[in-house]
């Protein structure tokens, strides 16, 4: 096809590659120049509609390690796995969190150096360091369970990330919620050019590699009062999804 004119202030012929996201671009000058399109690309509008809800997180990944220190490798890492044992019996016993839900996240020996002009560096014992990520799913009593660990050994709890297991079952909200967002933006870019919004022609994820639907992880640090025991508050989570919406326009 050939390049196509449009009159000076006249018809109007938005183009898809004209109209990204919701963005009009017209040429400067006494004549808008429309760029090469194809057959049904002509009179389209593409939108990028959002789809957003709050929920309450359902699952948390608590981050639990322990650290010793030794003067030699061997001995660091000796003293470092009896610690994460009793921590690892207390989650599996006493407070019934399965195998497959306790998993080794990091693990390394490394040298502590001390540095003197008179010396330069020198290293200077071994630090040992385990952690475990933890699935645990009953909210309430996150807190309680991260002093159980302080007090069994564990002396690096490093955060709390909360998200939802099963963010699909929030799908068709979201869907509608992506669908709406979209039939405003496109709405308002025809009404703008003066035309009007007509049939959906395709809707597509922007990337098939990539699930649509997904649930923001928020993080918290745990942290206790003197005179009582860690607090957690696990708050909302974000589920949303991104679709990407083509219009005819009428």
């Amino acid at each position: 096809m050939g390049k196509q004119w449009m009159k000076p202030f006249g018809a109007v012929l938005v183009a898809s590659s004209l109209l990204v996201g919701g963005t009009a671009y017209v040429a400067p000058g006494n004549y808008a120049y429309a760029a090469e399109v194809q057959g049904v690309q002509q009179n389209v509008i593409n939108v990028v509609g959002k789809g957003e809800i709050q929920v309450k997180p359902d699952i948390a990944y608590l981050s639990i390690g322990v650290n010793s220190t030794a003067d030699t490798a061997a001995s660091a890492q000796k003293a470092n796995a009896a610690k994460i044992q009793k921590v690892t019996n207390l989650l599996k016993n006493t407070w019934k969190i399965s195998a497959d839900d306790i998993q080794t996240s990091q693990f390394y020996v490394q040298p502590n150096y001390t540095y003197s002009e008179k010396d330069g560096q020198k290293i200077k014992g071994y630090t040992a360091h385990h952690t475990l990520t933890v699935t645990y799913r009953d909210m309430d009593k996150i807190g309680e369970l991260l002093d159980a660990a302080s007090q069994a050994g564990a002396n690096n709890i490093e955060n709390v990330r909360f998200t939802v297991e099963n963010p699909e079952k929030y799908e068709s909200e979201v869907i509608a919620k992506a669908v709406a967002n979209a039939d405003v933006k496109a709405g308002a870019i025809a009404k703008a050019v003066k035309r009007q919004l007509g049939t959906v022609l395709s809707v597509s994820q922007p990337d098939a590699n990539v699930p649509v639907f997904y649930a923001s992880e928020l993080m918290s640090q745990a942290k206790s009062e003197s005179d009582a025991g860690t607090q957690i508050e696990a708050g909302q989570v974000k589920v949303s999804t991104v679709l990407n919406i083509t219009y005819q326009m009428k």
